[in-house]
């Protein structure tokens, strides 16, 4: 299982600060996470960008491991 971690209004989206998911595809994490948390979390995961073992990854076909963990981050003040 990968961790993902949320922040901001991620989290007050999934009412958690981290969780253990499946590992696959980053793709395949974000549509396990919307069916997860439903509506209120989609909405904030189109703005969100993601790190992945601490880094920028912007390509939905990432492979996560089990001992990945994902940030979920949505646009901070000005951002």
């Amino acid at each position: 299982m990968a961790t993902v971690r949320y922040f901001a209004a991620a989290r007050a989206a999934t009412g958690v600060e981290a969780e253990a998911v499946p590992a696959g595809s980053l793709k395949e994490l974000v549509e396990a996470l919307e069916l997860r948390h439903g509506d209120r979390l989609s909405r904030v995961l189109t703005a969100c960008s993601f790190l992945v073992d601490g880094l920028s990854c912007r390509e939905p076909a990432t492979t996560l491991t089990e001992a990945s963990t994902v940030d979920v981050l949505p646009p901070f003040a000005g951002g």
